[in-house]
């Protein structure tokens, strides 16, 4: 595991050379799924749909109540974007959860562009429905000058959008990381400390024994902490015989745990607050049509 950023594969020799990164190849990766996945699901629709039609259909309608509820229904064309947006980021969270490749919202470029690309929607919609005179009074109001404050509000949109999506889930990996990393220091010195002498051994050994056939805990908390303790022998006891080194067996679920919340939770949730927060800013650039061009 590392937290230095995505690594490059190869680099494609054209164009000053063009980095093929763990980045790239995971977006490459959830467009080409999601391409088949749209193919698949909007062939062969009936009249009497099947279970996958039926929920197909069903998250279609809730995405599309979502935007009309929060844009209006003249926003409704904006269903499209904003579905592949918020798929494209909840699809890039996960596939960091595969373990082999990289989620592509831990990466700023990502997140950047899909700002960007909101932001230029924004601003053309703008230019667009209200006159390219009126956006940029929109710049000195309510008095002129706030003209500086507001272009740095401006650019400060696509910044913000880009930076809280990026930061959770890059965030997240690198704590992930870094418990990964204290959990195997603390493997290391728990059992050096049981190897230290076959007394210490024994006694584990005695006492893992004793909670699973003595006590025969019934609780999966109890067989648990019975299991863990003579799996704490053995180790020890192959570590003083000098069988090997040390097994990092602190590391076997906790990481693994929170890894499937900051992906797969805070994956879902990033991809919703992006989402919502690009509907927001491009209805604010897309008003009702009588009130478009005042």
């Amino acid at each position: 595991m590392n937290i230095t950023g995505p690594g490059i594969y190869f680099t494609i020799p054209i164009l000053g050379g063009i980095r093929v990164t763990q980045t790239v190849v995971s977006a490459l990766i959830v467009t080409l799924v999601l391409c088949i996945a749209a193919v698949k699901l909007g062939k062969n629709l009936t009249k009497r749909p099947g279970r996958m039609q039926v929920i197909t259909e069903k998250g279609v309608t809730m995405i599309t109540d979502l935007v009309v509820e929060a844009m209006g229904e003249h926003n409704r064309r904006w269903v499209p974007y904003l579905a592949a947006l918020f798929l494209s980021s909840l699809l890039g969270s996960l596939i960091g959860m595969t373990g082999i490749f990289r989620s592509t919202t831990a990466d700023l470029s990502t997140t950047a562009t899909w700002a960007v690309m909101t932001s230029l929607i924004c601003w053309y919609q703008s230019i667009k429905n209200f006159g390219l005179g009126a956006w940029l009074k929109g710049f000195t109001e309510p008095i002129a000058i706030m003209t500086p404050m507001n272009i740095v509000s401006e650019i400060a949109q696509p910044v913000s959008l880009a930076f809280r999506h990026f930061g959770n889930i890059a965030g997240g990996g690198v704590i992930t990381t870094m418990i990964y990393w204290a959990l195997a220091g603390a493997s290391a010195a728990l059992l050096r400390l049981i190897a230290s002498s076959w007394i210490a051994v024994a006694a584990v050994l005695v006492l893992g024994g004793a909670l699973l056939l003595i006590k025969k805990p019934k609780k999966l908390m109890g067989k648990a902490l019975a299991i863990v303790m003579l799996a704490l022998g053995v180790f020890g006891a192959l570590q003083k015989l000098g069988l090997f080194e040390s097994v990092p067996f602190l590391q076997v679920g906790i990481p693994a745990v929170l890894s499937l919340y900051f992906d797969c939770f805070s994956g879902l949730i990033q991809a919703f607050v992006f989402t919502l927060l690009s509907m927001i800013y491009i209805s604010n650039a897309c008003p009702p049509p009588e009130e478009a061009g005042k």
